[in-house]
């Protein structure tokens, strides 16, 4: 492997000279600095990040740790993150936990380990922070994504769980439905919870009295949608509509659907919170709140290394994006089964 004396001597130039112009750190004359770079492109230079993160006091990398990196949802955040990171020079590394807080642990362990500048996360459910609390002690900036992490202050952007629930809650009431059902996330993590609070509130505005046996938990995963799903299609009443907290719940709920033969829109309305890319070309085609995934990733990133340069001090700062709703016909349907427009 080639060494920068190796390129400057190439190069015909001093070793600060060359150093210079593959750092950036200082200005060197254009007649140099392309004989220096055309030196390292021949030798097949790279240069010695480790020694460089030594010096520097930063690696210009990221960690990214997610739940689950299956979820179409994650990876558009994912694209985003990777984007806003390789525009100002950074490496972002990501990882699943699973939505299991060991291995969320391992891998904040692994990324101070490394050096990582800063951390993006998804935070799995728990009742202990501490990993989180110690790396944010250790000065390492933490932004979480989609769900905030209890107990500790960090900064956040997360969407509008609440409004875009209530949202969707009320265009099945406007609809005319009064039996709707809703399959939440784990209500042990933030996102459950406010998706829960605006179907709530959806059923309050409208005066229609909540019922228990139409709310059940779930975690977010497709098999709890597929048996959840079941429950509330066997059970003794069936609801005119339901809502999944999540778009790879109604994976699993569209299968119960199937398996059952009951048909949606004419025997059931549906609508999910997150607007799966290849959910569009169902048949009926899924009403949706569709959440910016990507601008998520995006924004988060750009908060993540503000912080690591220095750029943002102070207070913790949360960002909440609107999600919108998309209405399509899943959920045109009335209690009569006559479809509406």
């Amino acid at each position: 492997m080639a060494t920068i004396k190796e390129v400057a001597k190439r190069a015909r130039v001093s070793v600060g000279t060359a150093s210079n112009v593959i750092n950036g750190a200082a200005p060197v004359s254009s007649a140099r600095a392309a004989r220096v770079l055309a030196a390292a492109k021949e030798l097949d230079y790279h240069p010695n990040e480790i020694a460089r993160s030594l010096k520097s006091k930063q690696t210009r990398m990221l960690g990214l740790v997610l739940p689950d990196i299956t979820n179409p949802f994650f990876s558009d955040m994912i694209r985003g993150a990777e984007n806003a990171a390789l525009e100002r020079g950074y490496l972002l590394v990501t990882a699943n936990s699973d939505e299991q807080v060991e291995r969320e642990k391992r891998f904040v362990t692994a990324l101070r380990s490394h050096r990582a500048d800063g951390i993006l996360l998804a935070a799995a459910a728990s009742k202990s922070e501490t990993h989180l609390e110690s790396a944010v002690a250790a000065g390492i900036p933490i932004v979480c994504l989609d769900r905030a992490a209890p107990g500790i202050a960090v900064d956040a952007v997360l969407a509008d769980n609440t409004r875009g629930t209530q949202e969707c809650v009320r265009h099945l009431i406007r609809l005319g439905h009064k039996e709707i059902a809703i399959i939440t996330g784990s209500l042990s993590l933030q996102i459950g919870r406010e998706r829960l609070d605006g179907y709530r509130a959806a059923l309050k505005e409208a005066g229609i009295r909540q019922t228990s046996d139409l709310v059940l938990e779930g975690d977010f995963r497709e098999e709890a949608g597929y048996r959840l799903g079941k429950e509330l299609l066997l059970g003794r009443k069936r609801p005119s509509a339901i809502f999944t907290s999540n778009g790879v719940m109604m994976l699993g709920l569209l299968l119960a659907l199937d398996e059952l033969g009951v048909r949606c829109p004419e025997d059931i309305a549906l609508a999910t919170f997150d607007d799966l890319p290849f959910a569009r070309s169902f048949h009926p085609r899924l009403t949706a709140v569709a959440q910016p995934g990507n601008e998520m990733g995006y924004r988060g990133a750009n908060l993540l290394m503000d912080r690591v340069e220095g750029k943002l001090t102070g207070e913790p700062v949360t960002i909440r994006l609107a999600p919108e709703l998309k209405i399509r016909e899943s959920s045109k349907v009335s209690l009569d089964g006559k479809r509406r427009s």
